[in-house]
């Protein structure tokens, strides 16, 4: 048996040992076995992957396992790449799960329902990508999609909002559901056969626009999953809602599935499409990166705001697949090679520096019992692993030298500018628009990720819980330093993937395409002439701050220091009420995007009850809501509502009603019998 397969056995096993473990276990010891069996879900599938990944191939079929079509799997090195992301993600999330869940005692995730759970949803997310026909992946996706609603839910027990997150994410992963179904129903009866292999082999004799049909429900679906605008309205929900662990699976590993699925579907089984495909996926990646990272400003929940920030990342992978297949159309195989490698190296970024934000996040949660930014403030002193973790995560999250989002983002941004050589007058508009708002939203990215380092971590405390919090206990700081460490490999020897991503890019479709090159100090671009060296663009950062704090210091003349009071104006020394929170930090930029956002603002004047000239009280409101959502959905449940109170006169309790309806069903029926034959 060769690695991959006795890999994916044992996280199976594995798997199924830790759902029974808690189910059964009482609850001082089901927590770390739980954890740590699920850590070993995540080992056995993350080993696969970089099996996967150094060129190893497997498939098996399955008869007996899934209902009439069995099941297919097959595991190549695109599918390694979000295995082996899985993996480590889950293994480090499971490790920091421990500390996490241990005081939740019979409820939250510490519950026998929660903790049986958790090693199948890892399960999941290992086996979605191994997938190979039809009705395996749809029964793993559903398995997938069930299992995280029922860990988002875990804490309903506390908070009344935990309802409304499941149900929005209830109906849009399961609208999802019937996307993907009518896609691939479609596919498969016009190929011939619901497997992949034949799928892609009979791709090419489906109809142009039956193919672009296709293409547009599952990208749809897809899209959906990843979190993306507009079908993005259950991610601020679930994400802020669910216990931090399971935010951290949701958003570093599971929203990648989605882009798994749009690369899987339309570089591989379709083979690629005409350009109108690919400029619709860059126009919904552009948008979402944008609107993602603007929410995330507005945000004050410190989760609320790392869920948009999710948004925003992941319109950026998908530009980068839509640039793929925008290049592959245009017969510029070496650039769509690259544009994907860069999406997939983001795609691992991502996982890393999400999965840390969010289990710094739920430290902070778990020490305050606080999201709010406008509350917290002086956890730096309090909580300092804590703080330099989240510092370090977020480093990469705004794509700065030397964070690890920056090689991802730069190799990205490579690809669209020499794009521009493309002819077409499409690739001409669309690709400096991207690089546009790829630019902008780094550049807001930086201003959310001060304002939650500044408001939450630097300040002074707002709050009484912010201000006698603790640090974190040991299994929830060696979680975090897991993935730390991930992020500074990342950020250093980006160059190591080169290889095993350069094989991702073939099993999609572009074979022999040698994309990144260089081994692991050096990144170097073949059919490109660029080249970039992380680790001595550190180096070089590193001298460079020595320099600027330790020259002046000795250039400076030594003078004797006198003690003396700062001048205040005569307003005394400043409270924490006077300093910045993060609604006021936002809220210049909230000035310059006023038309997108769209702001409610209220103030409500109360005067005195003797005379209209003294005021007793000003109130101040402001609320920043979601306007894709505002315009979009609002809309649509108040026409469901409307109906469903007008279907409801229909069935006024009479029986001789319920007959009538019966018999004009019956002769309906019939009527449309006999003009049928």
């Amino acid at each position: 048996m060769t690695v991959v397969p006795a890999a994916l056995a044992t996280a199976s096993g594995v798997g199924g040992a830790g759902a029974l473990a808690g189910l059964l276990l009482p609850c001082r010891l089901r927590v770390p076995v739980v954890g740590v069996l699920t850590a070993g879900v995540g080992a056995g599938g993350g080993t696969a992957g970089v099996a996967a990944l150094e060129g190893s191939r497997w498939a098996a079929a399955l008869p007996g396992l899934v209902p009439l079509a069995g099941a297919h799997v097959a595991v190549d090195a695109l599918a390694g790449v979000f295995m082996a992301v899985a993996g480590a993600v889950v293994v480090a999330v499971a490790v920091y799960g421990i500390g996490y869940a241990a005081g939740d005692g019979p409820h939250g995730l510490g519950s026998r329902t929660a903790q049986a759970v958790l090693p199948l949803f890892a399960l999941t997310l290992v086996l979605v990508p191994v997938a190979a026909s039809v009705s395996t992946f749809l029964v793993l996706w559903e398995l997938m999609a069930l299992g995280s609603l029922l860990l988002v839910l875990a804490e309903h027990r506390e908070r009344a909002s935990v309802w409304q997150a499941g149900v929005w994410y209830a109906v849009m992963t399961h609208l999802g559901l019937m996307l993907l179904l009518a896609g691939f129903a479609l596919f498969a009866a016009q190929a011939g056969g619901e497997t992949f292999a034949a799928l892609r082999a009979g791709a090419q004799g489906v109809s142009p626009a039956l193919r672009g049909l296709v293409f547009v429900l599952v990208a749809a679906a897809f899209a959906s999953k990843a979190g993306t605008v507009p079908l993005h309205a259950w991610l601020p929900r679930a994400h802020p809602e669910a216990p931090s662990p399971v935010s951290a699976l949701m958003s570093a590993a599971m929203v990648n599935l989605g882009v798994y699925g749009l690369v899987r579907t339309g570089l591989d089984l379709l083979g690629g499409g005409p350009a109108w495909w690919w400029l619709g996926v860059m126009a919904v990646g552009g948008v979402s990166a944008v609107y993602g990272i603007l929410q995330a400003a507005m945000a004050a929940d410190l989760k609320r705001l790392l869920a948009y920030s999710t948004s925003e990342n992941m319109g950026l992978v998908i530009v980068g697949v839509g640039a793929s297949g925008l290049f592959a159309a245009y017969g510029d195989r070496p650039l769509a090679a690259l544009a994907l490698a860069a999406a997939l190296l983001h795609v691992v970024n991502h996982a890393a520096f999400k999965a840390l934000l969010f289990c710094a996040a739920g430290s902070v949660l778990r020490a305050t019992g606080l999201r709010d930014l406008d509350r917290l403030g002086g956890l730096r002193s309090r909580m300092p692993a804590t703080a330099g973790l989240f510092a370090l995560a977020a480093l990469g999250a705004v794509a700065l030298p030397p964070g690890n989002g920056f090689i991802s983002e730069w190799l990205l941004l490579q690809s669209l500018i020499h794009g521009f050589q493309v002819p077409g007058v499409a690739v001409a508009v669309v690709l400096p628009l991207s690089v546009a708002l790829i630019a902008l939203s780094a550049g807001i990215a930086a201003a959310v990720f001060v304002k939650a380092l500044g408001v939450g971590f630097f300040s002074r405390p707002r709050s009484e819980q912010a201000a006698t919090a603790g640090e974190a206990p040991a299994p929830m700081l060696a979680g975090m330093g897991l993935l730390a460490v991930l992020c500074a490999a990342l950020a250093l020897v980006p160059g190591l993937l080169g290889d095993g991503l350069d094989r991702a890019v073939g099993a999609a479709g572009l074979p022999g395409s040698g994309a990144l090159t260089g081994g692991g100090l050096r990144v170097r671009l073949a059919d490109v002439s660029a080249s970039l060296s992380p680790l001595w663009v550190v180096a070089a950062l590193t001298v460079a701050l020595a320099l600027a704090a330790g020259l002046p210091r000795l250039c400076a003349r030594r003078r004797r220091r006198a003690g003396a009071r700062l001048w205040d104006c005569g307003g005394g020394a400043p409270t924490p009420r006077m300093a910045y929170t993060a609604t006021s930090f936002a809220e210049p930029l909230q000035r310059v995007f006023d038309d997108v956002l769209a702001p409610e603002q209220d103030v409500n004047v109360t005067p005195v009850r003797e005379s209209a000239y003294l005021v007793e009280r000003v109130r101040f409101q402001r609320r920043v809501p979601d306007r894709i959502e505002h315009r979009l959905y609002e809309p649509v449940l108040r026409a469901l509502a409307g109906t469903g109170q007008a279907v409801r006169r229909l069935a006024g309790g009479s029986v001789h009603l319920y007959l009538g309806y019966g018999f004009a069903g019956l002769v309906v029926l019939l009527l449309a019998l006999t003009v049928g034959w």
